[in-house]
């Protein structure tokens, strides 16, 4: 198998691995009525669902990272999809809240071994002039599991058997597993650099590189809209214009995640072309997304018909697909090969903390200051930090970049 086909094939199957995780994450924020009902949740307590995972997963991920930066990222990322499958199934056994935050938990645990090694490895399988197409690839997949995943569990939920969406999710995990690892151990992949692996030289670097800790700000501005529109716009359509929990998961996941596919598609190929000529081109074109994105997550809160929220939807997801196609990406333009992986999971950590204020303040501010006014300051946000990254473009990326590249 030649080299390219080989490299596609590790698309392949890494996609479908991160397509289950998504699947598997995002399924029970389209259930928030049916557990509310039968588990006998506040607002609050289900704003902790998503709190919990994020902030534990949070935790996991820098320590992922190292760990992939040393050991096998094959090994990570198998072990991961075992346990997370697991630990699904057994999400469908809960009995109460407090039971069902522990599952969220030990999700957010065996969650954080994958995404640090699944970019690292995917990255280092193609040049850097096509990094970004390759890492958008594999980003469709959390697209696709995220509608798949929410539409899944709204619609098992309505019928009343939420409980075996996660078994069914789970056991699809667990079979994947066995074609999963035969393939990657065919898979070659760079030797952990063993100079460094002491002393946390990996953090070292990624201090070292001013552009790497501007990110490390940006990114969380940016993940906190697209997880209060993850963990809180089913409820929200579903409160505002009367649907069932199906309708408000398809409405709230389809026209967003369809336009950010071609986002981040269009997002990644459109940068590896501008990176021969701009090498900040991808840091560019999370400017544009972050401006572009602000108008759109208002008007997602704000807008008084379904069509214009289909609408504003479907702006949100295109021109938020490109920082999501380029953020990881633009972070190896400015550190070095052998702390990739540490990279993606400190950038995790920051995200994935923020993460969990946006699902937990969407429940506690739900019924005063309303998901509609909390988009629309992250909206301000949006616009504040695209002009940061701005500033950091122009002073901080060009001895940044010089560092890894001379």
């Amino acid at each position: 198998m030649s080299r390219t086909r080989s490299a596609g094939a590790l698309v392949a199957f890494m996609w479908f691995a991160y397509f289950l995780n998504y699947c598997d994450r995002q399924a029970i924020f389209s259930m928030f009525p049916s557990l509310k009902l039968d588990l006998s949740m506040t607002d609050q307590e289900l704003g902790l669902v998503g709190a919990v995972f994020l902030w534990v997963y949070a935790i996991g991920c820098p320590i992922s990272g190292y760990l992939g930066d040393r050991f096998s990222k094959r090994l990570l990322v198998v072990l991961s999809l075992i346990v997370w499958s697991f630990v699904t199934i057994g999400t469908g056994f809960v009995a109460s809240g407090m039971l069902l935050l522990v599952m969220r938990a030990a999700m957010g645990v065996s969650e954080s071994l994958y995404m640090s090694s699944a970019v690292a490895l995917t990255a280092s399988a193609y040049p850097a002039a096509r990094r970004s197409r390759a890492v958008s690839m594999l980003m469709t997949g959390q697209i696709a599991g995220t509608v798949a995943g929410s539409w899944f569990g709204g619609f098992m939920a309505d019928r009343g058997q939420w409980r075996w969406a996660f078994f069914a999710l789970g056991a699809v995990g667990v079979l994947y597993a066995i074609p999963y690892f035969a393939f990657l151990r065919q898979v070659g992949e760079p030797q952990p650099d063993k100079a460094a692996s002491a002393g946390g030289s990996s953090f070292t670097a990624l201090i070292r590189s001013r552009t790497f800790v501007l990110l490390c700000f940006v990114f969380p501005v940016f993940v906190f809209g697209i997880w209060l529109l993850y963990g809180w716009l089913p409820a929200f359509l579903h409160d505002k214009f009367d649907l069932n929990q199906a309708d408000a998961a398809f409405n709230a996941t389809v026209f967003l995640q369809t336009a950010t596919l071609a986002g981040v598609l269009g997002g990644g190929m459109f940068a590896d072309s501008l990176y021969q000529r701009i090498p900040s081109a991808r840091l560019w074109l999370m400017v544009c997304s972050l401006a572009l994105s602000a108008p759109c997550i208002h008007a997602l809160g704000n807008s008084d018909t379904l069509l214009v929220t289909r609408i504003a939807a479907t702006g949100f997801g295109l021109f938020s697909g490109l920082f999501i196609a380029n953020i990881f990406p633009a972070a190896f333009d400015v550190v070095s090969a052998n702390a990739r992986a540490t990279a993606v999971g400190v950038l995790n950590f920051f995200g994935a903390i923020m993460s969990g204020f946006a699902t937990l303040f969407g429940g506690m501010w739900k019924q005063t200051l309303g998901i509609d006014r909390l988009l629309s300051f992250t909206a301000l946000a949006y616009l504040a930090v695209a002009i940061a990254l701005i500033i950091g473009i122009r002073v901080l990326f060009p001895s940044d970049h010089e560092k890894i590249t001379r």
